[in-house]
């Protein structure tokens, strides 16, 4: 059987300087702690022949274990372009010191280093190729890259895409690609037959938690100088798998927590601590074994602190971060038997560590944020608004500490995107007539802003949109179920993101349900109820459904969840304003500050947006009025089913079921709460009834002022008929007479456009943007004044003229015929591939 030599061809050890780059630096840690003998032996036990290590710009490590069998010198080099000190990274493999000092000399310049180490036949790779370093990376650096180097690396602790169009570029490569980047850059390529390209692997391990994950084959070789050639003569194989946003992170809390415990001998007090003792079981690598007495020392303590923290405790959570972090993380571990059995494991070196430490830090996290979450609103629903700060504090603090997620979480989105445009900018070039080259003007990522000749690909645009109403009864909720059923019935790619107790979930397709960590009732309004998303939990599923746009339908905190991971991610965000919140906080609580609170977050959360679609011209003008940018602002009038909503639906709905007699039914449908005006309906109403004995007032819809309207309109011919959905919906649309809306507050008004579809003539208020939805004088009628006289006279007008009825019921349906849901639907999904 043929001999194989394996190796892994980048690992680093404890004398590197910078072993993750500007991610570590910016949670203070700048060291990995590996010895080099505890790294060549690791190293051994996974399997490889041969050892080398690669710290940056120094081959101490290399040196210390250069005396023991089968291991070669090596370094790598950190090299800059000259013009705009872009990094990047060389490996250089068994150098001598004197080579080492030599490099030194010309790593500020990879062109120079790279001559120099092709004149000194030292064997090279550039690693992590599609890696920005330092943020500085472009397709033009990138093309220069491949006419300096003959070998590239598949690295372990990138993302699979980065290796996968790393692969797709290099092996696509042709003599013809090569002369065109040679006369674009106007330099000679170094290697020979620089076309043809040759891959190793490493695992770009820095915490000996992944050292092997991805390594070089070299078959039949036996020793280092027949591997190296191996190499050089591109018969080298990588083998393994790549890196994961969670692998990335797991090796920066390792990196911390070595560096820590060795500052603070830490490590001595492991068995005296359930949580220090599971964080170095996850984090440390190696074993260690409890001595007996420190083991009966442990087992004492545990017996001591359990029935405090474990289930049926009465004891009050902590305050204090520090202290709830320790509490909760201490009762989740004990309450977890898997936790539980790492901690009792003297096995340090367990699979799947990566996946076991993100459930851990994700629940500890959500429980912490839960507590920290609860006494922020307390606080404000209390009043003591600047009590609120050392929760806001502490819920900075504890984001903090998840820092190592959203950095490797934001750092390997941006990579999977780069990458992508870079492999789609280069076919692009390819298909380009020669005259139209360098016609395009080359963004900082390398991207071409000129796709006139179309030959730019794009991937198909996979939006998430998140809310936080989408199992309920209401109009953002019916739009956004009918946006999900017609972007899979046209093969879009949409996918609700919304966070509801499992008690409310129905399970549907392309509906992505997070259980929320937490849930806070409003004292004043209970029927509204405040969600807290987890996080992380969406930030992994968005990553893993490679999500190209986020698109978010409120401002609270499931709004607010998109924002962060759109930015985090490097996600375009859209916003639909479809509900007036600072309104509605100036209905429910009677306090204008509180309004002029929620105008100020209201734009400041919209203005984070890359676009805002308003559904009416009305309300576009008042966010821009308020301070919101104008070329920011989108005007897009919704459309709905006009099948479902359709005249054809009258059926003496109202007789069946309720048992009315012939009088004219006056409809109001929607939620049955005090923004909407409607003391101005009963009013109105109140002084219809006492002219005139044909004529009912129809509530459809419920909410917390129902029980308080249904005392003011006692005595008088009122129905109230609760939720109706389906069919009886339309039946009860199509089966009234007139549609009265007196909202000032909504932003456009489905209700509005439903009536008319029905064949149902419309009264709305001059306020808001209903006003925007019917013809004035032919399919309904805008009260210019907020007074329930106005109102009274707008129904009376259509009561007293049947001929004026018959023809705005006709003008109604008519309107409503180019008003279809799909159109507009149309319209805003254009906006995602103008961003793809």
């Amino acid at each position: 059987m043929e001999p194989t030599t394996k190796a892994d061809l980048h690992v680093h050890s404890k004398y590197s300087k910078r072993p993750s780059q500007w991610v570590l630096q910016k949670i203070g840690c700048a060291e990995s702690y590996t010895e080099p003998l505890h790294l060549y032996r690791t190293l051994r036990d996974k399997g490889m022949d041969l050892i080398t290590i690669t710290d940056h710009n120094t081959i101490e490590g290399s040196l210390d274990i250069a005396h023991l069998p089968d291991t070669f010198v090596s370094e790598e080099i950190t090299a800059y372009f000259p013009e705009d000190r872009c990094k990047v990274h060389v490996l250089a493999y068994d150098i001598t010191e004197a080579q080492h000092r030599e490099i030194q000399k010309y790593r500020d310049n990879v062109f120079d280093l790279a001559e120099y180490l092709r004149r000194a036949e030292i064997l090279h790779v550039l690693a992590h190729p599609l890696f920005s370093v330092n943020d500085k990376l472009t397709k033009a650096h990138f093309e220069q890259l491949l006419l300096l180097f003959k070998h590239f690396e598949i690295n372990g602790a990138r993302d699979e895409h980065l290796n996968i169009n790393l692969k797709r570029i290099l092996g696509g490569l042709s003599p013809e690609d090569i002369q065109r980047l040679e006369n674009v850059h106007d330099r000679a390529a170094l290697p020979p037959e620089p076309w043809i390209k040759h891959l190793t692997g490493g695992s770009d391990d820095h915490s000996s938690l992944n050292m092997a994950r991805t390594h070089t084959v070299v078959p039949g070789r036996r020793d280092v100088t027949g591997f190296l050639n191996g190499v050089r003569n591109g018969e080298a194989i990588p083998v393994g798998v790549s890196s994961s946003p969670q692998t990335l992170a797991h090796n920066l809390y390792s990196i911390a927590y070595q560096f820590y415990a060795q500052k603070f001998e830490l490590r001595k007090h492991v068995n005296k601590d359930i949580l220090l003792k599971f964080i170095d079981r996850n984090l440390y690598p190696g074993r260690e074994e409890e001595s007996g007495l420190l083991g009966s020392l442990h087992a004492l303590w545990s017996q001591r602190i359990r029935p405090r923290i474990g289930p049926g405790s009465r004891r009050n959570p902590p305050e204090q971060l520090q202290d709830l972090l320790r509490y909760e993380t201490a009762r989740l571990i004990w309450n977890d038997p898997e936790l539980m059995s790492i901690v009792r494991s003297s096995d340090n070196g367990r699979e799947g560590q990566g996946k076991a430490w993100f459930s851990f830090v994700n629940r500890s996290a959500n429980q912490v944020m839960k507590h920290s979450a609860d006494h922020m609103l307390r606080k404000i629903a209390q009043g003591s608004i600047f009590n609120i700060f050392h929760s806001l504090g502490s819920a900075g603090a504890l984001y903090t500490l998840l820092a190592p997620y959203f950095l490797s979480y934001s750092m390997f989105a941006h990579d999977r995107k780069f990458s992508r445009e870079i492999r789609e900018a280069l076919a692009a070039d390819k298909r380009m007539p020669e005259e139209q080259q360098g016609e395009g003007q080359e963004t900082r990522d390398g991207a071409r802003n000129d796709t006139r000749n179309g030959s730019r690909e794009h991937l198909a645009a996979r939006v998430a949109h998140f809310t936080d109403t989408y199992y309920e009864v209401n109009g953002v909720a019916l739009t956004l179920q009918q946006q999900l059923s017609l972007a899979q019935a046209t093969s879009k790619d949409m996918t609700i993101i919304t966070c509801a107790p499992d008690e409310a979930v129905r399970a549907a397709d392309g509906v992505q349900n997070f259980t929320p960590i937490g849930v806070f009732e409003l004292p004043e309004y209970p029927e509204l109820k405040l969600f807290y998303p987890p996080v992380l939990e969406m930030m992994r599923f968005c990553f893993d459904k490679e999500i190209t746009h986020i698109h978010s339908a409120t401002p609270g905190p499931i709004g607010l969840a998109a924002l962060a991971l759109a930015k985090l991610m490097h996600l375009p965000i859209y916003g639909t304003y479809h509900t007036s919140l600072p309104q509605y906080t100036k209905c429910l609580t009677q306090d204008f500050a509180m309004e002029e609170l929620m105008w100020r977050f209201t734009l400041w959360y919209y203005d984070q947006m890359d676009l805002v679609f308003a559904p009416s011209h009305a309300t576009a003008n008042e966010l821009i009025a308020k301070g919101l940018r104008p070329e920011k602002v989108r005007v897009y009038p919704r459309g709905i089913d006009i099948e479902r909503f359709h005249p054809s639906k009258r059926n003496g709905f109202y007789e069946k079921r309720f048992q009315l007699r012939n009088e004219a039914k006056l409809l109001y449908v929607g939620r049955v709460s005090k923004e909407k005006n409607l003391h101005i309906l009963e009013q109105a109403f109140r002084d219809l009834a006492r002219e005139r004995n044909d004529v009912r007032l129809i509530i459809v819809g419920d909410g917390p002022y129902r029980e308080e309207m249904e005392r003011n309109l006692g005595g008088t011919p009122a129905v109230f008929t609760g939720y109706l959905d389906g069919e009886a919906l339309a039946q009860a649309y199509a089966s009234a007479d007139v549609f009265v809306f007196p909202s000032t507050t909504d932003t456009f008004g489905n209700v509005v456009l439903e009536a008319q579809a029905s064949g149902l003539p419309v009264i709305v208020s001059a306020e808001g943007g209903p006003q925007e939805n019917l013809i004035p004088g032919q399919t309904g009628f805008i009260v210019p004044s907020t007074t329930a006289e106005a109102y009274r006279q707008a129904m009376t007008t259509l009561l007293d003229n049947p001929d004026l009825l018959r023809k705005m019921r006709t003008q109604a349906r008519n309107y409503m015929e180019n008003r279809s849901f799909s159109r507009s639907f149309d319209q805003v999904w254009a906006y995602y591939g103008q961003t793809g």
